[in-house]
């Protein structure tokens, strides 16, 4: 080697041995070096020379200068074969080189970069799922991707395999339709207010969506009481009329019902005065109280038909000849349900016409109220025309009351006039047994079912009664030899709106009993025939027993089973009663007459002879007056029992007369009671008794109290009976109203005889003391005694009167009141006798010698003599 030595303290050192080539170059060693001795990109070795740094190197016959030892960047891809390794790609950088795999290779050792030491080998990229929804298939360097249903291969794209939008082609899913992508598919539904043509598939080009009929649904969409109207993809609902919604904002349906407007409540004179509104679903009705009737009849029209009396309406009827205005009312009301068929009428406006039929024919709760003057009254024999007029106007008005049912439904209506009970059952109802309706206790029992069944599966039946029909339609109307007694309501089954009324079974009516039934008497089930007459070509109506017969009966009901429905009722027989004796009727009139005569005999001696100031009349006067009056009504009460308002006077004045005879009466005896204690006084005393203002307020006072509370209690207690006469109706035991205060008034009475003969026990005890004294005590007991058997205990005979004896006995001391009472009180008392022979003889200014004796006083002289000789 040859070495150089060269300026600033280097060496060049050329080998000498070797031949130099171009890769050798020159090494050049600083004597002393120091950081920046070899130059940029040059650095000092250990032994002081200079070497590149890495990545580095001297170039070929390039030679060192003073200021740089001249290194240049090195090629190592091209220096160095291989350096990377298989299968790979080696990029040389300034001062260094990078490796890189292959597309689809990867370093053995992930972690450092590929090398000769590291080669690149295949890597299986479908292990990254670098398809995506597809299938991989890896090749060596490489993999291959086939894409699913609804994707497709876009190699640009992580991962290869995107997914097609179908929906893009806007008809894939046919017209009115929706179309909705989803990874690798799409779907397909109908807008809102369609639905596919096949709805079990999903809409498409060959299964289009079509229009939804919401209207057809069941249940409705709208939900109740609305009106569904369809439209292309949608529909409208509308309120029935007289309905409306609760949230007028959000459309009809079950969870937003229309619900029904109370137009009653909400408009309070919508029908106008003295009217009955009546709110149902979807409308209202108007109708009059009782005792008013519609301008218009049955038929109302809102702000024009008014409200007006009976009376009124039936004065402007204009009848036609020969027909009397109530017989036009009830035909033109019956003309009017004709026309009214199919048309509803509310249960207010059934029992107003039902009152208002009555009240025309005379009969019924409130004839006797009313003002209407009636071109005649309804005789005991009844008015059979008229009641089957209104039995067909009943059929017309239970009609109007029924709708149609699928279910059951029960409609109960009572009134003083009709009480009804009416039943329907629809085409969903099945094994409800056997029906039982009720009408005032009266119970009918049918097997409505089985009417349904032939029916279209729908039936209806009511059961009516009405209060004064069995004055219409009389028991005389049942023909048989026997006497007859109406004793039930007279009833009516009505079977509506059915074609098929043929009964499967017998329909049995349990029917109270109006009264007690005799065991002698014959109950009958009847109904109400009607038929024409083809010989004389006239309606003939009658009460008939074909098709009825008597199941069971006892004293209180009776039940009948009939094989048709009409009118029904029951009728008691019995035979024929016992002629009227002639000779019993004569003693009557003649007793009655008689004891009259001494009635006015007693109210004359009483009020014009002279009597001692001390003595008080006032109670025998006005007994005398109350027992004249009775005993004259009681003569003439049964002749006036088809004039009702006369008969009810009557009956009302005899019950007041009576009990005031009883309360006088009972004065008497207390009078007589005071009396008798003044035996034990010494005392003197200006007039006997009680005054006068005392006796007239109880006297008259108490019985006209009984007579105003039975009146108020029950006014039809007074009128004709069922004997034919005018008097207190057995009917809720209104009877009592007179023979309760009877009973009493007779119980106090015997408890003052009692008292009365306690205080006399000492004069009694004593009555041989004196003859005269005697005398005066045996008259006074006979007297006492005397009086209250006449006026207390005749009444008695009344409850044997099984044989001729007591019957005429009855008679006899009953009508003969007068006489005793004229006897006792007038004939046997000196000075009345004396007033008398002075009368008689026309000497009332001529004295009696020795003045007026009085051997026979009164008893309350009696008494004031007693009273002197103690």
């Amino acid at each position: 080697m040859s070495m150089t030595i060269c300026p600033e303290g280097f060496f060049i050192y050329k080998p000498t041995a070797e031949p130099v080539s171009i890769t050798t170059g020159y090494a050049t060693y600083h004597s002393e070096c120091m950081s920046d001795s070899c130059g940029p990109l040059a650095e000092c070795t250990d032994n002081g020379g200079c070497v590149c740094v890495a990545g580095y190197e001297i170039p070929p016959g390039h030679l060192p200068t003073p200021d740089s030892y001249g290194c240049a960047d090195s090629d190592e891809c091209l220096k160095t074969t291989g350096i990377c390794g298989s299968y790979s790609n080696c990029t040389n950088t300034i001062g260094a080189y990078t490796c890189t795999c292959w597309v689809g290779y990867i370093a053995t050792n992930r972690t450092s970069p590929p090398s000769g030491t590291n080669p690149c080998t295949d890597y299986d990229e479908c292990c990254d799922e670098i398809c995506g929804p597809g299938t991989c298939t890896n090749n060596v360097g490489s993999y291959a991707c086939e894409c699913h249903d609804g994707y497709e291969l876009v190699t640009e794209a992580t991962p290869d395999c995107q997914d097609i939008d179908e929906c893009l082609n806007i008809t894939i899913c046919g017209p009115e339709s929706i179309c909705t992508n989803t990874p690798g598919a799409y779907t397909c539904k109908c807008r809102v207010g369609f639905a596919p043509t096949d709805p079990a598939a999903e809409p498409s080009l060959t299964n289009i969506c079509i229009d939804i009929v919401e209207c057809a649904k069941v249940p409705p969409i709208c939900g109740p009481y609305s009106n569904c109207t369809n439209s292309i993809g949608s529909y409208f609902c509308d309120c029935f009329h007289g309905f409306r919604l609760n949230k007028l904002a959000v459309i009809a349906s079950y969870n937003n019902p229309c619900t029904d407007i109370d137009e009653c409540y909400e408009n309070p004179g919508i029908c106008g005065k003295d009217t009955v509104c009546t709110n149902v679903l979807g409308t209202f009705y108007c109708s009059c109280p009782d005792g008013l009737f519609p301008s218009t009849g049955i038929v109302w029209t809102v702000g024009f038909t008014y409200c007006q009396t009976i009376e009124s309406f039936v004065e402007e009827i204009k009848p036609p000849e020969g027909q009397t205005k109530e017989r036009a009312f009830l035909g033109n009301m019956d003309d009017q349900l004709k026309e009214h068929v199919g048309g509803f009428l509310p249960p207010a406006t059934v029992t107003n016409s039902f009152a208002a039929s009555m009240e025309v024919s005379g009969v019924g709760p409130r004839v006797k109220s009313s003002r209407l003057r009636r071109s005649s009254t309804v005789s005991s024999a009844g008015d059979g025309k008229t009641g089957s007029v209104i039995l067909g106007i009943s059929d017309r008005l239970v009609a109007a009351m029924v709708k149609p049912v699928v279910n059951q439904t029960k409609t109960n209506v009572k009134t003083e006039t009709v009480e009804l009970s009416l039943e329907s059952i629809g085409p969903e109802v099945h094994d409800v047994g056997i029906s039982s309706l009720s009408a005032n206790n009266n119970t009918m029992e049918i097997n409505l079912e089985d009417l349904a069944n032939n029916n279209n599966g729908s039936a209806s039946v009511a059961f009516i009664t009405l209060n004064g029909m069995e004055s219409l339609l009389s028991h005389q109307y049942f023909k048989t030899e026997n006497q007859t007694e109406m004793y039930s309501d007279v009833m009516t089954a009505i079977l509506t709106s059915m074609n098929n009324t043929n009964l499967t079974e017998p329909v049995n009516f349990t029917i109270q009993h109006k009264k007690t039934a005799p065991e002698s008497g014959l109950m009958t089930c009847v109904y109400w025939e009607e038929k024409t007459e083809e010989t004389i070509g006239e309606d003939t109506m009658s009460w008939s027993v074909e098709g009825c017969w008597v199941a069971y009966t006892n004293e209180n009901y009776t039940v009948c089973s009939c094989s048709h429905l009409s009118t029904f009722a029951l009728i008691m027989q019995i035979g024929d009663p016992a002629p009227p004796n002639p000779f019993l009727e004569w003693l009557n009139r003649i007793c009655v007459i008689v004891g009259l005569l001494f009635f006015g005999l007693a109210i004359f001696t009483f009020l014009l002879c002279s009597w001692n100031p001390k003595i008080n009349n006032t109670a025998r006067l006005n007994l005398c007056i109350c027992l004249f009056f009775s005993h004259l009504l009681l003569l003439w009460n049964d002749k006036y029992t088809d004039e009702e308002l006369a008969c009810t006077v009557m009956a009302g004045l005899l019950h007041f007369l009576i009990v005031a005879g009883f309360v006088w009466m009972l004065l008497e005896a207390l009078q007589l009671h005071l009396l008798v204690r003044r035996l034990t006084k010494v005392q003197v005393i200006q007039r006997d008794g009680l005054p006068k203002l005392i006796l007239f307020v109880i006297g008259y006072g108490v019985p006209f109290v009984i007579v105003g509370v039975s009146a108020v209690i029950y006014s039809d207690g007074y009128g004709a009976t069922e004997a034919e006469v005018c008097w207190l109706s057995r009917t809720r035991n209104f009877n009592w109203a007179l023979t309760g205060p009877v009973i009493l008034i007779l119980a106090l009475n015997w408890i003052l005889f009692l008292a009365t003969l306690w205080s006399l026990r000492a004069t009694l005890v004593n009555m041989k003391s004196g003859v005269s004294q005697s005398k005066d005590t045996t008259l006074i007991l006979f007297k006492i005694v005397a009086q209250f058997v006449i006026l207390g205990c005749t009444w008695i005979l009344g409850l044997y009167q099984s044989n001729l004896f007591f019957q005429v006995l009855f008679i006899i001391l009953n009508s003969q009141q007068g006489t005793f009472l004229f006897v006792v009180h007038c004939l046997l008392n000196k000075e009345v006798r004396d007033e008398y022979i002075k009368w008689l003889t026309c000497s009332f200014n001529k004295e009696k010698k020795g003045g007026s004796v009085r051997d026979a006083p009164s008893i309350s002289e009696d008494l004031d003599k007693e009273e002197g000789k103690k």
